[in-house]
């Protein structure tokens, strides 16, 4: 069997979160991690998803779990707040390898004066995460670039991840990186557009597939 490629068509970024857990339990391949997080436990993937998300700016952005499911939010609104700064700006603590924020505050700032001074029609704007010695590290970045486009005087995204934590990382990153969005068409002077995020690695881990049946009452 080849690889099969997966489409989602989501609302907002809770939306398109719930979609993707519907599809990964119905869709994901099951495997032993042989390298990297929780290396010997198992993951649920799909090979390759893109996800369109055509009002990401919704609120409230990152997930709200019915009270009745007894199922925490996998992510609060603060935490997102918390971890915005680690999306823009270059400051590492200490013991850090990196942050998003280190190799992206530079990049947004260019990417808003090229906009503002040399216009809108340009295919240059895109913003990259990581470099070669990336490859060498223990943990290695997860979201691998961010590409712009302004159109209908509309900022919108297109991100990739390399590997990507669909339970707690998806909904955080997404929430921070429209929140980032948000930003830069204020600073531009646009409105804010949609995100197409896309990734080969979107996964459960094993530790919440039964939170995960549970959130879609699926039994399977």
């Amino acid at each position: 069997m080849g690889l099969k490629l997966e489409f989602i068509e989501a609302r907002d970024i809770p939306d398109a979160w719930f979609q993707a857990i519907y599809r990964i339990l119905d869709n994901g391949r099951e495997y032993v991690i042989e390298r990297g997080s929780y290396e010997g436990k198992k993951r649920l993937e799909l090979d390759y998803v893109t996800i369109h998300i055509k009002y990401p700016g919704t609120r409230p952005l990152v997930p709200d779990i019915p009270p009745q499911l007894g199922i925490p939010n996998p992510v609060s609104e603060e935490y997102v707040n918390e971890y915005l700064p680690y999306l823009m700006c270059a400051k590492k603590k200490e013991g850090e390898e990196y942050t998003y924020g280190y190799y992206l505050e530079r990049q947004i700032e260019e990417v808003i004066r090229m906009y503002k001074e040399d216009g809108h029609n340009t295919n240059q704007a895109y913003m990259t995460v990581g470099d070669p010695d990336c490859i060498y590290m223990k943990d290695p970045p997860c979201l691998r670039g961010i590409d712009t486009r302004i159109k209908d005087r509309k900022l919108h995204f297109f991100v990739y991840f390399r590997s990507w934590d669909l339970w707690n990382g998806f909904p955080a990153n997404l929430a921070a990186i429209q929140l980032l969005k948000e930003y830069m068409a204020e600073n531009i002077g646009v409105e804010d557009g949609e995100i197409v995020a896309a990734s080969k690695g979107l996964h459960l881990y094993d530790y919440v597939w039964e939170l995960a049946k549970l959130r879609t009452m699926k039994k399977k």
